[in-house]
C-alpha cells in the first residue's frame, strides 16, 4: 500500500540519526538536507542532542506526530520501535534501512512478519527492509551516493536490491540519464517492485507523468500484476524494460516430455515479458543503454546512416547492427552522395558508414548530417561516432551535435568513446541534457532489443472453429492422473480444431492390418506405454509391407510395458514443435520452435504466455533463430506461418478451457505440402 505519507511527506524522523555520514541513519540526513527537504525532519538517537544541526531527541515518545519514519536501528530494536511510532505517534509510511531479517535467518523472517503486521494493522505503507530508500522530486530518502540529477521526466527506477539500483545508477547517470525517482524495495515485506509499477499506473498523468521505467527484479510475486500494469503503461506512451535475476535453475527437471526437459522458469519470465511489452535485459549496463535509446526520438524503419571519423568502431557497429536484422544501406548510388563527397575532405567515404576522416571537423560532421536527414530519404536513423582525435578539444563537434539532435526528425545515437581524452567535452554534452553511448555494439545491441520487442499483447481467446463443449467433454470423461490415451488425445487436439494425422491404437494384429490395407503404405508403427519410445526403439518409420510390419508389431508388443501398437501414414515435411507446460503464479506456458534436433539439441525455442493471440504467436515464431528456415531458404518453400501461428493460438485456448492440462508436446507438427499436422502428441493432465 502506497499512501501520501510515503511519496510526499510533510514530516520525516530518522530513527537512528546520526552526525556519522559513513553510517545510513547519518547519510540519510545529509541527502536530505542537501536535497532541500521542504517538510518538518526529526531525529532520534540516545546519545545525542544535535544531528547535522537538527534537533535530536532521545526517545520516540517525545516526538511529535511524523507522517514518514525512516528506521536505521539494529533490528532487534525495530518491532518496539515500529510498534510505538505507528500506533502512538500515527506514522504513516516506514521506510527500513535495516537488515538481518528473512534474508539471513528463519527468526529474521518472524520478526519481519511480525513488524509487517503491525504496519498493516496501523494502515501504514512499508519499503524494505534491507533497502537503501527510496527518491523522488519530494525527498531524497537515500542513505547511499551518488543522489542523481532529478528531472520530472527522468526515468523511474525500480529495484529489488540497493545495491543493484545504486549500480545501475552510476552506469545510467555517466550516459547522461536523468532520474525522476528511485525506488528501492528490499526484502518487500509489504510493497513489492508490482506494487510500486501498479502506483505508477494508477497515477500516471499524460505530458507530466515520467514515461521510461527500468526495473531490476529478483522475485515476480504477482505476475498477473506485473502483466496488467506493464501493458497499460505501455499502452498510454510508457517504455519499460527489465532485469529478472535469479531465473536460472540448477538440478534436474522432469525430463518425460521435451516440454518438460525444456520448460523453466526463465521461459515463463520470457513469455510474461513478451505478453507485457518489457525489453529484458540481463546486465546493469544494457539495461542503461536500453533506458537511453528510450529516451531518443522513436527509430521508424531498419535503415541506418553511421556517420564517424574512426573506420574500426564504424565497421564494429556494422557488424553489430547486421547481426541484429537491422540495415546499413550502401549511399554511394544516391544522386546526392557525391554532391556529399564534395563537401567533405579528400579520402572520405560516402559508402556507408560515411566516413569524414580523423581530421574531419564540426564542419565535415553538420554537412554529413544534414544529408543523412534531408537528402538520404532512405534513412531512418543516424548513429555519430564521434571521439577525440588526440589532436584538438571537440567542443565545436558536440555542439554540433547537441544542435542536430534537437534540431533533426529522425533519431541521432550518439557514440562518444573517448571518455578520458574528451570527458571534459562529454560532460559539456550531457550538462545539455543528452544522453551517449560509450560503446557501438552496446548501443547495437540495446536498438536491436529494443526494436524486436513486441507491444503488449492481449488476453483475447478466439474461438473460430474450436468445440469448448467436446474439449470439456472429453477432459470430464478422463479417469486417471498421468498421460492420457492417444485417442483422448486426438479427440481433444481436434476440438480444438488442429489437425492429426489419421491413425489406429490397437493390441490386435487383425486391427493393425485392417487399417494398413485401407490406408497403405508407407506406414510408421510405434508402441504405446513407454514414454521415451525412441529410447526402447519403439518408433519404426518407412514400413512398406504387411510382412515388415508384423514383424515390427510383434516386436513392438514384446516390448517392456508396451501396451499397444500405434501406426499411422508415414508423411514428409519439415518439423516443428509446439509444447505446454503449467508454471505455478504464472499460468500456462506455450512453446514453439522447429522440431527434431532443433528442440532437441539447439534448444531454438519461443515461449508465450496463454491465452495468446495471433500477433503474439506470430512474433514467438519470428523470433526463432532458425526463422529463416520457416520462410523458405536455397529453393526450400517455406512454411505457412500463418497457419502455424493459428494452431499456437488454439493449444492456447485448449489450455484455458482445460486447465487440467499440466503438460503436452506436438512433435512433430509435420508441415506438409497439404498444410500442418499434428502428426505425435502427448498430453499429461492432472485432474
Amino acid at each position: 500500500m502506497i499512501n501520501q505519507a510515503l511519496v510526499h511527506p510533510k514530516s520525516i524522523v530518522v530513527i537512528g540519526g546520526s552526525n556519522n555520514t559513513s553510517k545510513p541513519g547519518g547519510s540519510c540526513i545529509r541527502n536530505l538536507i542537501k536535497g532541500k527537504y521542504e517538510g518538518k525532519l526529526y531525529v532520534v538517537n540516545p546519545k545525542e542532542q544535535e544531528v547535522q544541526g537538527l534537533k535530536c531527541y532521545q526517545n520516540i515518545q517525545d516526538i511529535p506526530v511524523t507522517d514518514l519514519a525512516i528506521i536505521a536501528i539494529p533490528a532487534k530494536l525495530c518491532l518496539e520501535a515500529i510498534t510505538i511510532l505507528a500506533q502512538q505517534k500515527k506514522v504513516k509510511a516506514f521506510i527500513m534501512y535495516t537488515a538481518g531479517f528473512k534474508e539471513e535467518t528463519r527468526e529474521g523472517e518472524i520478526l519481519e512478519q511480525q513488524i509487517a503486521e503491525v504496519i498493516n494493522n496501523a494502515g501504514a505503507s512499508l519499503i524494505g527492509p534491507n533497502c537503501i530508500g527510496i527518491l523522488n522530486r519530494y525527498h531524497h530518502s537515500l542513505f547511499t551516493l551518488p543522489i542523481p540529477d532529478i528531472d520530472a521526466h527522468g526515468v523511474d527506477i525500480i529495484s529489488s536490491s540497493g545495491g543493484t539500483a545504486l549500480f545501475i545508477m552510476e552506469s545510467a547517470m555517466r550516459m547522461g540519464l536523468r532520474f525522476n525517482s528511485v525506488w528501492s524495495v528490499g526484502n518487500a515485506a509489504q510493497i513489492t517492485v508490482e506494487e510500486v509499477l501498479g502506483y505508477m499506473d494508477n497515477h500516471f498523468e499524460p505530458g507530466t507523468s515520467s514515461t521510461i521505467k527500468i526495473l531490476y527484479i529478483e522475485d515476480i510475486k504477482r505476475p498477473d500484476k506485473l502483466l496488467h500494469h506493464s501493458r497499460s503503461l505501455i499502452k498510454k506512451g510508457c517504455r519499460i524494460a527489465a532485469i529478472k535475476a535469479g531465473s536460472s535453475e540448477s538440478g534436474s527437471r522432469a525430463t518425460s516430455s521435451h516440454t518438460g526437459a525444456i520448460a523453466n522458469p526463465d521461459l515463463a519470465v520470457e513469455a510474461l515479458f513478451r505478453k507485457a511489452g518489457i525489453v529484458r535485459c540481463f546486465s546493469r549496463e544494457e539495461l542503461a543503454t536500453v533506458a537511453a535509446v528510450f529516451t531518443l526520438k522513436e527509430l521508424k524503419g531498419n535503415n541506418i546512416a553511421i556517420v564517424t571519423h574512426a573506420g574500426g568502431p564504424a565497421v564494429i557497429l556494422t557488424d553489430a547492427l547486421s547481426k541484429g536484422g537491422l540495415n546499413i544501406p550502401d549511399l554511394s548510388g544516391h544522386p546526392d552522395a557525391e554532391t556529399l563527397k564534395k563537401h567533405l575532405l579528400p579520402g572520405a567515404s560516402i559508402h556507408n558508414p560515411i566516413d569524414i576522416l580523423g581530421t574531419g571537423g564540426p564542419e565535415h560532421l553538420e554537412i554529413a548530417i544534414d544529408y543523412c536527414e534531408q537528402k538520404f530519404e532512405n534513412i531512418d536513423g543516424i548513429a555519430v561516432i564521434f571521439g577525440s582525435p588526440g589532436l584538438t578539444e571537440v567542443y565545436d563537434s558536440y555542439e554540433v551535435l547537441h544542435q542536430k539532435m534537437l534540431s533533426c526528425q529522425k533519431p541521432i545515437f550518439p557514440i562518444l568513446p573517448s571518455v578520458t581524452t574528451a570527458c571534459d567535452e562529454m560532460d559539456f554534452f550531457i550538462k545539455k541534457g543528452h544522453v551517449n553511448f560509450s560503446d557501438e555494439a552496446g548501443l547495437a545491441n540495446a536498438l536491436t532489443k529494443v526494436i524486436k520487442t513486441p507491444f503488449p499483447s492481449g488476453d483475447s481467446i478466439n474461438l473460430w472453429g474450436i468445440d469448448v463443449l467436446k474439449m470439456r467433454k472429453s477432459i470430464d470423461e478422463i479417469d486417471i492422473n498421468g498421460y492420457i490415451a492417444p485417442i483422448q488425445v486426438q479427440g481433444l487436439l481436434n476440438a480444438a480444431g488442429i489437425t492429426t494425422v489419421t491413425e489406429t491404437v490397437s493390441g490386435n494384429w487383425e486391427d493393425i492390418a485392417g487399417f494398413a490395407q485401407k490406408e497403405g503404405y508407407p506406414l510408421v508403427a510405434k508402441c504405446v506405454g513407454p514414454i521415451h519410445k525412441s529410447d526402447v526403439g519403439g518408433v519404426i518409420l518407412n514400413i512398406r509391407s504387411e510382412k515388415h510390419l508384423r514383424i515390427e508389431f510383434d516386436r513392438l508388443m514384446s516390448l517392456e510395458g508396451s501396451k499397444a501398437v500405434l501406426i499411422q501414414p508415414m508423411l514428409s515435411g519439415t518439423e516443428l514443435f509446439i509444447g505446454a507446460k503449467y508454471e505455478e503464479t504464472f499460468g500456462h506456458i506455450v512453446l514453439c520452435g522447429l522440431g527434431g534436433i532443433f528442440v532437441e539439441v539447439l534448444k531454438d525455442i519461443a515461449s508465450g504466455l496463454s491465452p495468446i493471440e495471433k500477433e503474439e504467436a506470430l512474433s514467438m515464431i519470428r523470433s526463432l533463430k532458425g526463422y529463416k528456415i520457416i520462410q523458405g531458404v536455397r529453393g526450400q518453400l517455406g512454411i505457412d506461418e500463418d497457419q502455424f501461428a493459428d494452431i499456437i493460438v488454439r493449444l492456447s485456448a485448449l489450455l484455458r478451457f482445460a486447465p487440467e492440462i499440466k503438460e503436452m508436446d506436438i512433435n512433430p507438427l509435420l508441415a506438409t505440402s497439404n498444410g500442418i499436422i499434428a502428426v505425435d502428441a502427448r498430453i499429461r493432465v492432472e485432474k
